[in-house]
């Protein structure tokens, strides 16, 4: 009789862990190795690399290597990317992950709903030269209009433009300031004050101009206006 009950107690559980508990662990997989990608994924796929880089570019202009700190400088760039990504996280969620994981779509099905956001963020800031390159490089013909460009292709083509505009954008932010450093220098010479380093006036100047046009407002929505 009590075996007949702990059978009988036990085969909701074993059904359970029958019916559900593969599903959970192949998520509970999916989301520790999707996890461990993290940093490549921010990387790769969001608009992370050119904002650091241009905030990183700022820090040199300015004269002040070690400030703002690095880690200061990267939860700025972490928190203007997931202001930037949002819309495209959001939607991600709703055409694949969301389904996904509510078990309403198969794995497969899912990714493909999800990348169709992300790839259109991608190819949206993507130079035509950077896919063109990479299309030269595989040997593989250009899809016709209307047919959709693999990730394979979009994601480092991606990563080449984010470069190029990063660096332009940072190249725009340090020729003002480096013009303080050649007109301080200039004028120390023509007063014959050749032994105070020119960084000792001109770190100053730069902060007190920077502060004066309020420089963190105009860097941070050049940096997130350039995406939208």
């Amino acid at each position: 009789m009590s075996a007949a009950l702990l059978a009988a107690a036990a085969e909701p559980a074993l059904q359970l862990t029958v019916d559900g508990g593969g599903s959970t662990a192949v998520k509970l997989f999916l989301l520790l190795t999707l996890l461990s990608f993290a940093a490549a994924i921010l990387v790769s796929l969001t608009s992370f690399t050119r904002i650091v880089i241009v905030l990183s570019f700022l820090r040199q202009a300015l004269g002040t290597p070690q400030l703002p700190p690095n880690q200061v400088l990267i939860g700025l760039a972490l928190a203007l990317s997931a202001f930037v990504m949002a819309p495209t996280a959001t939607r991600v969620y709703e055409a694949g992950l969301g389904p996904y994981l509510a078990d309403a779509m198969d794995a497969g099905t899912a990714f493909e709903r999800a990348s169709v956001p992300l790839r259109e963020f991608l190819l949206r800031h993507t130079r035509e030269n950077d896919l063109r390159l990479f299309y030269e490089i595989a040997g593989a013909e250009r899809p016709a209009r209307g047919e959709e460009i693999p990730l394979t292709v979009a994601v480092p083509a991606f990563m080449v433009s984010e470069l190029t505009t990063a660096f332009r954008m940072g190249l725009l932010v340090y020729v003002p300031l480096l013009l303080v450093d050649l007109i301080v220098a200039a004028i120390l010479m023509s007063l014959g004050m050749m032994m105070v380093p020119p960084n000792l006036i001109s770190l100053p100047v730069k902060l007190g101009i920077f502060l004066l046009a309020d420089g963190w407002h105009l860097v941070v929505s050049s940096l997130v206006r350039s995406f939208t």
